[in-house]
């Protein structure tokens, strides 16, 4: 892998992993598999397009308040997101609507931005896009931990009906009672916490000088 490209999505401060920004979207979208479906693409969504519209009009951005005019700029990407969603299933559009009316918020933290004059048109569309998947792979992972774990099912996005369907589901209720604390946004706190530690562990061990 390359290093450069290694370090931004390892090591960089701005990572998704090592910052509450996306901690929280984490723990929202993660809720029901169906949410962290729509969550992913709408990241890719409104991360890619808003890098290539902000690289396209970067002659005509003006130098102060850039940061604002790309937060408008990503959030109307994200409406209209939102909107493409509502024809398909008006139901999962209103049920994940607040998930994606954060992915605008979440996307002016990638790095990116800030070095937007000094970038290629590829380097952009790269770091964003890798930005999206980092953290929309992460929601999935958590809510196919969470929703199995927490509410016994397991439900994929449609646009009929209630706008989500589920694969399976425990009848009784009973079984594995006490781990569905996974479902609640406290035992999602639980799970992020682990998981931060693990990643920190694994990517690398604590020096003799850091204990």
């Amino acid at each position: 892998m390359n290093r450069r490209l290694q370090t931004y999505v390892l090591g960089n401060s701005h990572t998704p992993l090592s910052t509450l920004a996306g901690g929280g979207l984490l723990i929202i979208a993660s809720s029901r598999f169906a949410f962290a479906l729509v969550a992913c693409v709408a990241l890719l969504w409104v991360y890619g397009l808003t890098g290539l519209t902000a690289f396209v009009a970067k002659p005509i951005l003006p130098k102060q308040g850039v940061r604002v005019i790309l937060l408008f700029l990503s959030s109307l990407i994200g409406s209209l997101f939102l909107l493409l969603l509502w024809l398909m299933s008006p139901l999962l559009a209103l049920g994940s609507a607040f998930i994606i009316l954060l992915c605008p918020v979440y996307c002016m933290g990638s790095e990116i931005f800030a070095h937007l004059a000094s970038e290629t048109l590829e380097k952009v569309l790269v770091k964003t896009l890798i930005d999206a998947a980092i953290l929309g792979f992460l929601i999935i992972v958590f809510a196919l931990i969470r929703e199995p774990l927490g509410f016994m099912t397991l439900s994929l996005p449609v646009g009929k009906g209630q706008g989500m369907v589920e694969l399976f589901k425990d009848e009784d209720g009973t079984s594995l009672f006490p781990i569905r604390i996974l479902a609640s946004a406290g035992g999602a706190l639980l799970l992020l916490g682990y998981g931060a530690a693990l990643f920190r562990y694994l990517r690398k061990p604590y020096s003799k000088e850091e204990l």
